[in-house]
């Protein structure tokens, strides 16, 4: 339980608004697009890019897409619940984007081997590059290593100036 004496309601992160309005403004777009880009990318990697026809190829793209914006989002507000974040200020951004990117690679790990080797849901093509010592693709493994480090890097990028105490900022049009 958390101690209210000692941390206000408000710096809890699952309380503070500063907080979800990064998650939902900043962090989500980003995530989905590169998710978007990496289904798209990784689709010769599979045989239905060879096998299935245009309607369930898009349906393909847009389910895996959902289901990486599920994840993503599920391990970065798993990663913040472990690290017991606070504020936006307070975030140790390295710590929870490990917790992340280790939690999003654990999912597909299963996912994928389950998909492939139990359920024959999908199948790789021959350009997909296995992993030795288990039977997994190497692409939808690092895209839980790029995709979620890229995104906080990335959404944390464009957080507004005053986020960061006595930086100034200038706008072309200070300048004149």
């Amino acid at each position: 339980m958390i101690d209210q004496y000692r941390y206000p309601a408000r710096d809890v992160w699952c309380s503070n608004a500063d907080v979800w309005r990064f998650v939902l403004v900043r962090y989500l777009p980003i995530l989905a697009a590169l998710n978007l880009l990496w289904e798209v990318a990784q689709l010769p990697l599979y045989t239905l890019w060879f096998e299935a026809p245009a309607i369930y190829i898009t349906f393909a793209v847009f389910h895996c897409t959902v289901g990486d914006i599920l994840i993503g989002t599920s391990a970065l507000l798993s990663a913040l619940i472990v690290t017991r974040a606070r504020t936006l200020r307070d975030w140790r951004w390295t710590r929870i984007g490990g917790i992340s990117i280790a939690l999003g690679l654990a999912y597909t790990a299963l996912s994928e081997w389950m998909n492939t080797a139990i359920s024959a849901g999908w199948t790789y093509s021959e350009w997909m590059p296995i992993l030795p010592f288990v039977p997994i693709g190497l692409s939808p493994l690092l895209q839980w290593l790029i995709v979620p480090a890229a995104t906080l890097v990335l959404s944390r990028r464009r957080m507004l100036p005053n986020s960061a105490p006595n930086e100034v900022t200038l706008n072309p049009g200070d300048l004149s």
